[in-house]
């Protein structure tokens, strides 16, 4: 029997790409994802009932309230299902490798550039959880955190990634101001997940970054992707995170990937690399195939 593979949050933007490329990244392995729907990883005694049957080889945990803005209107909720669900999985996987997707949004942005040495110093309610988180698993020797930045691609509910919200707001008449000033290293999610593929091959367990090649504003961002979707095309408009009224927003959380690049088989792209290689190619554009 092939050894299993779980993973968590197989309704997301990443989850989903990580079903989706086991059939070429990893043969090897039987995936099973679980959604809310199999059960709910805030609720402990279901989780460990369900886990009764299960026997799996590796789990991927990618579930998490991943948005900023709920987390912050509801810190109890973001605690329960970043930090308490985490540490139960990483205890019930305590024997196997455990991969936990964590975020840039550790950090506070005053820098950029970040390695996975420099001092986390979150700025919101997000961040604060997934620091707390990364402490916890990070004890178990055979457990490995992965910080990651903005990931592109389509989901099948159309709403998961920072591309698709884009879109959505245009479509929704809403404005979109996308700042000058605010600097991420987005990267494909297809290639996000064959990285953890990959990385779950080598069994070296740590703390890596990975993101993209490139240091792109919001702005610069949004300007690359016209050319693919011209619905964009007049619609954005530049403005500063300083006005931001929200939860509060790091404004340089580009990061460093060399570390985890020198394991990896393939190059990390930057998003407009990327999308040029997609263009001349004619190929769709966020298949999970690098360039």
């Amino acid at each position: 029997m092939a050894p299993l593979a779980l993973i968590t949050g197989a309704a997301g933007l990443i989850g989903q790409y990580l079903l989706k490329t086991a059939p070429r990244w990893a043969p090897q392995w039987e995936v099973r994802g679980l959604t809310r729907q199999d059960v709910d990883l805030a609720d402990a005694g279901a989780v460990r009932r369900f886990w009764r049957n299960l026997h799996p080889q590796v789990v991927i945990h990618c579930a998490a309230q991943s948005r900023p803005g709920p987390c912050q209107q509801n810190p109890i909720l973001a605690h329960r299902i970043n930090v308490e669900a985490t540490a139960l999985l990483a205890e019930l996987s305590s024997d196997i490798p455990f991969f936990f997707f964590s975020s840039d949004q550790v950090f506070d942005g005053s820098k950029g550039w970040y390695v996975e040495t420099d001092q986390v110093n979150p700025l919101n309610v997000y961040g604060e959880t997934k620091a707390e988180a990364e402490r916890l698993v990070l004890q178990n020797p055979r457990h490995s955190v992965i910080r990651v930045g903005l990931n592109a691609g389509t989901s099948p509910t159309g709403d998961r990634s920072f591309v698709e919200d884009m879109r959505n707001s245009v479509k929704s008449g809403k404005p979109l101001t996308l700042f000058t000033d605010e600097f991420r290293c987005p990267l494909p999610a297809g290639m996000t997940a064959r990285a953890i593929w990959e990385l779950i091959e080598l069994n070296r367990p740590g703390l890596y970054h990975l993101g993209g090649a490139e240091r792109l504003s919001r702005w610069e961002i949004g300007q690359a992707l016209i050319p693919r979707y011209q619905e964009l095309a007049g619609q954005m408009q530049p403005g500063s995170v300083k006005s931001y009224t929200g939860a509060p927003r790091p404004p340089d959380l580009s990061m460093s990937c060399d570390k985890l690049q020198a394991l990896l088989s393939f190059p990390l792209s930057g998003l407009r690399t990327w999308l040029a290689a997609r263009s001349s190619a004619g190929a769709d554009l966020w298949d999970y195939e690098s360039p």
